[in-house]
Formats: structure tokens, sequence, C-alpha cells
């Protein structure tokens, strides 16, 4: 693979052109559409910021290009570096007996269409890629509505019309990669009818959300159904909810709920899958390329010889120093040191991540732990699926208080990609971002109390 490497891109000067505009007297609450909003609510309890993050068109481009080259070179991962193996590629991420078995079983059925969202931070010079959720189980699937709510705000209006400024719906691409990852499974004459699953626990937790999630389905010509694995039946061999055959099943649940028990009820739906009889967004091999692990092999000084200069300058543009816990690695100089020495030396500047879990589960930032629980915990997870990153540190960005000033955010974007062409030429397919008051937060993310906003993007 060969990428055209794009130019040196500057941070974005909208974000502050907007907060002068504000500065120039703007009454009002500019986020009052957005918390009026009934499913925003649910899916976000009143957190929500009080005003967009923006891109430049020159930003978007770049961001979206690289992604792509990341995208695909995560991919090739199993050529690359493991022969050709699928099962190696789990085995190595960390995934059980039991997972590599369902994921090299799911790779085998069709082809897998991009569709992703990757974490980043910004930290004044360029994005760094923190994770790259390559799954279904994405959510936002409201953003496009809180950049629609958000533009019932007449300063912000008045600003993204002069500026040229616009947002991508990002369940519009989910629904379209969706479709066409699944075209040969759609039926002729009438709207496909999805059904978004989970697991029996987590249904009972999230069930709400992917209510509403099925019910906007309605919107993109699709009909939709949320239920657990425990409601299918399989007349004739084909997944059915309360008797109406399903088409397209749209997954929720991960590679850590498949236990004993919900391996035993996905059986009938793979095989389903294999015999054509249904569609499954996404495959579960997914989840082998959008973990940490995957991202530490790239990462790794010893996979460099796989990529072309192209390649690794992308590599080196966008992705933190990240290594698998092991007794020795490469430092960011490519120095052999001891792991467990290194990382107890320069614990403020290292956050410990498993790689297979999700949400901010398990991860450790060396800079919010004591000495003694950061050595311990680096320690226990030598060998194990775990990696260590490179702190990367966000620069403040300027967001409206809601009393007429502006403050310093520290963001989190997680931006979108889909299949390119079938929504949007270039993949891109828009993003939110999570802000935090707090530069020292390990995680910014909604369970660590940052607050949502949508991305309007120039272009």
């Amino acid at each position: 693979m060969t990428t055209t490497s794009p130019p040196e891109v500057r941070r974005s000067a909208l974000g502050h052109a907007y907060a002068a505009r504000l500065a120039r007297a703007a009454p009002g609450d500019p986020a009052a559409a957005a918390r009026d909003n009934a499913e925003l609510t649910l899916a976000y309890r009143g957190r929500l910021l009080n005003g967009p993050a923006f891109l430049g068109a020159d930003e978007r481009a770049a961001l979206t290009l690289d992604l792509r080259t990341i995208y695909g070179l995560l991919r090739s991962l199993p050529e690359r570096v493991f022969g050709g193996s699928v099962t190696a590629l789990a085995e190595a991420v960390g995934m059980t007996a039991q997972q590599r078995a369902l994921t090299a079983r799911s790779a085998r059925t069709g082809a897998l269409h991009p569709l992703g969202r990757a974490d980043l931070y910004h930290d004044g010079t360029r994005f760094q890629l923190l994770e790259f959720n390559i799954t279904s189980a994405l959510g936002g699937f409201e953003n496009a509505d809180i950049n629609r709510a958000m533009l019932a705000y007449p300063p912000l209006r008045e600003f993204a019309g002069r500026h040229g400024l616009g947002f991508r719906d990002t369940l519009g691409g989910m629904v379209q990669t969706m479709l066409a990852e699944c075209a040969a499974v759609l039926p002729s004459g009438r709207a496909p009818v999805v059904a978004v699953v989970d697991t029996v626990d987590n249904f009972a937790i999230v069930g709400p959300r992917l209510r509403v999630l099925a019910g906007k389905l309605a919107g993109y010509g699709v009909e939709g159904i949320a239920c657990h694995l425990g409601e299918f039946t399989y007349p004739n061999g084909r997944p059915a909810v309360a008797g109406r055959p399903v088409d397209i099943v749209l997954r929720y649940f991960l590679p850590e709920d498949l236990t004993d028990a919900v391996a035993d009820q996905l059986e009938p739906l793979l095989t389903a899958v294999e015999r054509g009889r249904v569609g499954l967004v996404s495959r579960l091999d997914a989840e082998l390329y959008g973990n940490k692990g995957t991202l530490a092999m790239l990462s790794d000084d010893r996979h460099r010889g796989e990529f072309d200069a192209g390649e690794q300058a992308c590599l080196d543009r966008l992705l933190p120093w990240t290594r698998y816990v092991r007794p020795h690695a490469t430092d960011p100089g490519g120095t052999r040191v001891d792991l467990l020495s290194y990382a107890v030396a320069r614990q403020d500047e290292l956050v410990l991540k498993p790689t297979l879990l999700h949400g901010g589960s398990g991860v450790v930032a060396g800079w919010r732990a004591s000495p003694a629980e950061w050595e311990r915990q680096v320690a226990a997870a030598v060998d194990g699926p775990y990696v260590v990153q490179q702190r990367v540190r966000p620069i403040a960005e300027p967001f409206p208080d809601g009393a007429g000033g502006v403050r310093d955010l520290f963001l989190n974007w997680g931006l979108y990609l889909s299949e390119p062409g079938v929504h949007a030429e270039d993949g891109y397919a828009g993003g939110f971002v999570r802000g935090s008051a707090d530069p020292d937060v390990g995680v910014v993310s909604v369970g660590d109390g940052a607050r949502v906003g949508c991305v309007f993007h120039g272009g």
C-alpha cells in the first residue's frame, strides 16, 4: 500500500473566531435546543457542551486520508505479520480460545467494509490516534442531531453560514456502509429489516438506547427492531424476532461479552450468516483490527520493514509510541530497554491499557496513580494482553462557558470512518467530541464527567 503524505496542517482557528463572535454580545443558551431533545437527554443526560468543535477543510482532508491509511494497515496485519493467519493475530491481541474460534469463523463470511471511530487528541502540533474502534458498536448515532439542534442558536447558524461550515450524518454513513456490506442478502421490493442486537445482560441496561437507534433507522429506509440474542428464533434457519424475519443483524455485543452462554446463543446466528440467510454487521473479526494491541503492532520497531515510506510517515505522524507490556521493548528512540524499569521511571508520561476492553475499562493513567500502584499494575500486566502508550497532552480549545464568556476545554475527538464513495467520497462520516476542564484527566470520557459536543467542518 502506498499513501500520499498530506501537507503539514495547522489547527483550525475557527474555534477562536467563534469565541470572539460570541464575545460581541450573544444572548441566550447556545445549547437550549439540544438540551430539550428527549433522545439526546437519554443519551447524555444534559451533559452537552455550549458550542461545537471545528475542523478546518484541510485538517479534515489530511486526517481522513491518514485514518484510511491506518485502517488499511490494520486490515493487512494478518498478511504482513502473521503469514495470513487471522487466528494468529487473534491470539497475539489476547483473545481467548473461544473468542479466536468465533472470530476466525466470522472472517470466512463475505467482505468487511470500513466502519470505525478514531479517538484522538490534538497536542497542538497534530492529531494523535489513541484508539481506533473498528466495530458496529460505535455509538454516535445522534451526532447529526446535536449538529442540527445547535444550529437553532442564531449566532452559530450565522457563523456556520458565513464560513461555509457543514457536518456529516454519522448514522447515514453507518447505514449506507451496512447496506453495502450486506448487499447480497437485501430483499427486493421492501425495506430491509435490521435487528439491533446485544446480549441479554447488556440489553437490560442499554435497551432504551438501542430502541432509539432502531427507531431512527426508519429515516434511512430501513425497518429497525431492537432486541437481545435470546429473542431470536430460527424458522427455516433464518433469525426472526416475534415472528418477523430479519435481513441484517447490527451487532452491539463485543468480544468481552462472549461467555459460554452467549456463544451458545450466537451459534445459530453464525450458521445463518454462513448459509447466506442473514447479514451480520460488523463481523466479529472486525474486533481483531480495532483494539489497542494492533496499534502497538503498527508502532513496534520490529515491523517497520513491513511498511513503505509513505505508510511509515503516516504512522509516525498519527501514532504515539505504544508497546505491548513485555519484559523488554524499544523506547521511542529505538533503544532496547527493560520495560518495567522504563515504565516506572516515566510513570507521569505513560498510560497502561488492556488490549480488548472498551469504554476506558481497565485503563490506568500513570500520572493519576501512586508510584506503588503504578509499578504493581505494570508488573502484573507483563506478558498479558496489555499495552503501554505515551501520554498525549491535548491542547486547550476555547468553548462558550454559558455565561457570556469563554473557557478552555481539553477534547477527545471521536471521528468516524465509513465506506468511501458510499456515504461520502472520502469516507469521513462526522464526529463528536468529549470535553473536560481538567488537563490531567486520565481519559476524557462521559464516564469521567466530560461533556459532549458536535463537530462542524469547513469545505
